[in-house]
Formats: C-alpha cells, structure tokens, sequence
C-alpha cells in the first residue's frame, strides 16, 4: 500500500507544485508588473524553492552533443548499441572527421554505471571526460516499474549475465570500468569468462568506489545491512507498481524510498544546500543557482529497483560476503559456475578509492586486488584519491583533474599489439 500512498500523495502535490511554479514566475519575471512589488525577488525564490521541492524528477538526458578531440569540436550522436527488458547498451557515437580518422580505433571503454537509485546519467561527468580519447559505452539501466511483469524477475544473477553479453559483443579490445555498485557483478562476469576460457575477456577492468569486500572500513550503509535481517529488508523495503504503470504488480524497490534513505544520510547538507539557494536567488547570483539546479535535477531522479536483484545484492554482497569468502556460485547458460577471481589472469586491475568516502570505505575496493591472485603484480594498480568522497571520484574537479588522467594512462598501458600486453608512450 505504501506505494499507492505515495502516488495519492504526488497526485495532491502536483497541482501545489505547478501553481508554485507560476507564482515563481509571476514575481520574477523582469517583465511582469508584480516583479514591481517590494521583497518581489525573495517571494519568487520562495516559491520557486516550494516548487522544487514538491516537482516530479525525470529521467534527466545526457545531454552529451559534442567533445574536443585535437582541438577540433566533434558531434556525438547517442545510440542504442544492445537493447534488453532491464538494459540498454549505450554508444556514445564520435562523428569524426576525415583528418581525425586515425582516431576511430581509439580504446573502447564499457562504463557500468549503478543499478542502484539513481539513473546511469550520473556518470554524464564520467563520458564526458572519457570521450576525447576513447570511444564510450554505457548500460542505461531501465526504471523497473517501466518493465512488464511479461519480462520475468530480474537476479543479480541476470545483471552477470548482461554484463557477459556486453562484454563479448563489445569484443576482447574492449576495457571496463564500473563504477560503485557493479564492481561485484562486473568482477563475476569477468570471472566467470576466465573460467570458461571465454576469448572475449576485456584488456583491463577499472574498480571505482565498489563493494567488494564490505568488511572492511565498514560504513552506515554496511552497518544497516548487518545490523538488518533479509527478511526485514523484504517486508519493509519491497512493495508493488501501482497498475497505472506498464510494469503493474511488480515487486520493487521503490525509488522513492531510496531517495529518502539518500537525504537521510545528510539531512543537514541537503537542507543548507537549499537555504542557500534560496538566497542564491535573491540576491540574484544565478551561476551558483543553475549549478543547485543541475545537481538536484539528477541527484532527485531516482528508478526503482527489481526486487530480486536488489536483496540478492543484500544477501551476497553486504551480509554473506560471498565474493570475498570464494562461497559465491551463479547460474548462466544453463550452469552453475563457482565465482574465483584467481582464475583471471590476462585483465590488467586497477581499484580506486576516495579517501573520504563514506559509502564505500577503504579497503573495500582494494580488496579486489588481493582476490584477484592470478593477476601479475605488473598489471595491478591502486589508487587513493585525495581528499574525494564518493561522488568525487567519478564527478567533479577531481574527477576530470586527478582519477581520470590516471584511469586514461592505465588504458594506454595495457592496450594489446600482437596478443601481448604493452606499454604505449
């Protein structure tokens, strides 16, 4: 029922939101007569901060039109590359010139973004800083109240299993880099096709802010999973589509309780960050109140989750440990394969983590480095990034400055001549 609430509760805000809205305008808009009126500018600000707080979020776009390649301005076309019930295979598609060809064999990059609130344009950050010198994919991740029930449930399970069709349709150039959340998933992909002696394997995999091994630096998010049983998880957390949607009557979890889980988080960060917006707007400094714009435009979009995905995340990767503890057996093709890192040994490794970060702590993503034993201690890297908190090692100043500089020589590194790994430059 708390779903249904919840959409009572949007249908009665809607209206609220809209005429918000308006009145914002209304006194702010240079040109309207009530723009005359004293304390005009504050009463627009406060209007327009009710409105966004009470508005709808959509899925934002990705809004990647063009890069810079040799100081020449490229256009980029998105296009669907692969197209599943729960994914879709994005290509962010350089539309080179002909002096600029050489630059079509660019490394291939398969960024995997978090299935995990949010939508995979929280990594726009992330492409955009990779497009100059590669050529980039994304898994955009469908809104699970989106998908007919037709579809089945979705496991973490399937979430390898799509990770190991994207990987071989992309072919073994191909270098990975997940991205919080899919660093588990990702690494049971890639072990499982080192199992299987699979020829398709990716030249590298780059780990960032990942939860391979929650045990250690254990955060908030940790401590409720543990301190939570599964079954609480499944009746506190997982509720059903309301039928006004095509995914009706599918178990979920609700991206709007996950949202609340993310402001509860920070709740003090969150309010200040709105006050000063609001005096962003009155005294007119509109820089720093589009800047408050776009970050809760994409931080506010949030999916839901399939259920059976998301407490399978909870029972192996945060409560069984299954990854770390070798205990972790997946089924794809019709088998059912043990997960073993040590089995990987022609992907080069690199993890990185944020030194202040407080969702995934450190030591949780090095730990890939140590189950990862097969791997020649040559074509491992780590790296800690000063002063970033989650967000900053893939978003941000020290993102572009600091992470993606090193992520872009790592590649370089291992790119492949004759079946052999070497150093480029």
């Amino acid at each position: 029922m708390l779903y249904q609430i919840r959409e009572a509760q949007r249908a009665v805000l809607k209206p609220l939101s809209s005429w918000a809205d308006s009145m914002s305008l209304l006194y702010g808009d240079p040109y309207s007569p009530m723009a005359m009126f004293p304390f005009s500018n504050r009463i627009s600000a406060g209007f327009e901060l009710l409105y966004r707080l009470g508005k709808d979020y959509e899925k934002p776009e990705f809004g990647l039109s063009a890069t810079r390649i040799d100081d020449t301005e490229v256009p980029i076309v998105e296009r669907v590359e692969m197209n599943f019930p729960f994914c879709r295979l994005l290509k962010f598609e350089r539309l080179l010139p002909k002096s600029l060809a050489h630059r079509s064999t660019d490394p291939a990059v398969l960024v995997f973004a978090p299935l995990s609130g949010h939508h995979a344009t929280l990594l726009r950050d992330t492409v955009r800083a990779l497009l100059p010198d590669h050529n980039v994919y994304i898994t955009d991740w469908v809104d699970a109240r989106m998908v007919s029930t037709w579809h089945g449930p979705f496991h973490l399970d399937d979430y390898i299993g799509y990770a190991i069709r994207f990987i071989r349709h992309l072919g073994p150039e191909v270098h990975v880099l997940s991205v919080c959340q899919p660093t588990v998933p990702v690494m049971a992909a890639v072990s499982l096709m080192a199992s299987m002696k699979d020829p398709h394997q990716p030249r590298t995999m780059t780990m960032m802010g990942g939860p391979i091994d929650t045990r250690s630096s254990p955060t908030k998010v940790n401590d409720l999973a543990m301190t939570r049983s599964h079954d609480w998880f499944e009746r506190m957390l997982i509720h059903r589509v309301p039928s006004r949607y095509p995914g009706a009557g599918r178990r979920v979890y609700p991206g709007f309780l996950q949202h609340a889980g993310f402001v509860a988080m920070n709740p003090d960060r969150h309010m200040t960050s709105h006050w000063d917006f609001y005096l962003d707007l009155v005294r007119g400094d509109m820089d720093d109140a589009e800047s408050h714009r776009r970050f809760y435009d994409e931080y506010n979009a949030v999916l839901d989750m399939p259920a059976e995905y998301y407490l399978d995340t909870i029972r192996l990767v945060f409560q069984e440990h299954a990854l770390p503890l070798g205990t972790w057996d997946v089924e794809f093709e019709g088998k059912t394969w043990r997960v073993n890192p040590a089995d990987i040994t022609d992907v080069a490794l690199f993890t990185i983590e944020g030194e202040l970060d407080d969702i995934s702590g450190l030591g949780q993503t090095e730990a890939a480095q140590g189950l990862c034993s097969g791997i020649p201690k040559k074509n491992k890297q780590h790296f800690v990034v000063p002063g970033a908190g989650h967000y900053g090692i893939f978003s941000g100043r020290r993102w572009r400055e600091m992470v993606c500089p090193e992520v872009r020589a790592f590649i370089q590194q291992h790119r492949r001549d004759g079946g052999q790994l070497k150093l480029v430059g």
